[in-house]
């Protein structure tokens, strides 16, 4: 079909308008601001002795809870020698009491009562040693939470300092965001904001805790932090959303 020039400008003039009326309401529209959820606590659990694990007690997933034990090592050497250190100990406590009964009759001299009172600490030391290493064989939960990953089996030897469980305390949850770094102004800690997580298809409240100290130079943008905190046991670590922010 021919326009004709007079029937197209008619027509024109009428769709610059509502174009522009749609590039309006296209920047009016709240920005949609990807986000994460990890975990407020979270840490590497790692052997401090080398040694064989004689038990782990949680798999992952498994909750657990403040201060039980996590992890036990073969300790038979170690106790062994905790056991030593305190007969050296209660022996070297006798010679010191001998010795000073012994001064104060005028029957024995005082190096002899000064030597034993330096065995009896000597003794007492290596005991002390000897409970400090024995306390290593085994790993108690820092905190109440969830096993994250395994990445050591029972009856395997490991080295010092060599991870044994990955844990996280999921009672509360940080989104993280990135924003422009010119939005820093009108958003302050302790503003609450609406988290949308795409897995469970539901918005919860959130509170900004934290807001970057650093723009980054190349996009310009700064890490905000809110903390999801309420009894949401469907959300977990790793989880993804949107939190919708107004433009300033």
């Amino acid at each position: 079909m021919t326009i004709t020039l007079p029937l197209f400008a008619h027509r024109l003039r009428w769709a610059v308008p509502a174009l522009v009326l749609l590039s309006f309401a296209a920047q009016a529209q709240e920005p949609v601001i990807p986000l994460q959820l990890v975990a407020v606590q979270f840490t590497t659990l790692s052997a401090e002795l080398p040694g064989k694990i004689d038990r782990i007690a949680v798999k992952e997933g498994d909750r657990f809870r403040e201060g039980q034990q996590l992890v036990a090592f073969d300790c038979v050497i170690q106790r062994a020698q905790l056991d030593e250190a305190q007969a050296v100990l209660g022996a070297a406590e006798k010679t010191k009491s001998v010795h000073k009964r012994l001064l104060e009759l005028n029957s024995a001299g005082t190096l002899e009562a000064e030597k034993s009172a330096s065995d009896a600490a000597v003794a007492q030391a290596k005991l002390n040693s000897a409970r400090a290493v024995t306390s290593k064989c085994g790993i108690n939960a820092p905190f109440s939470g969830r096993v994250v990953e395994q990445k050591a089996r029972a009856h395997q030897y490991i080295q010092a300092g060599q991870p044994i469980l990955d844990i996280l305390e999921d009672s509360a949850l940080d989104a993280e965001f990135i924003v422009p770094s010119g939005w820093v102004r009108s958003l302050k800690p302790g503003l609450v904001i609406q988290v949308a997580v795409d897995e469970v298809k539901k918005a919860y409240p959130a509170k900004i805790t934290r807001i970057g100290a650093k723009v980054d130079a190349v996009s310009h943008s700064v890490k905000v932090v809110a903390e999801v905190r309420g009894d949401y046991p469907e959300l977990i670590a790793g989880m993804t959303g949107r939190v919708q922010l107004p433009a300033p």
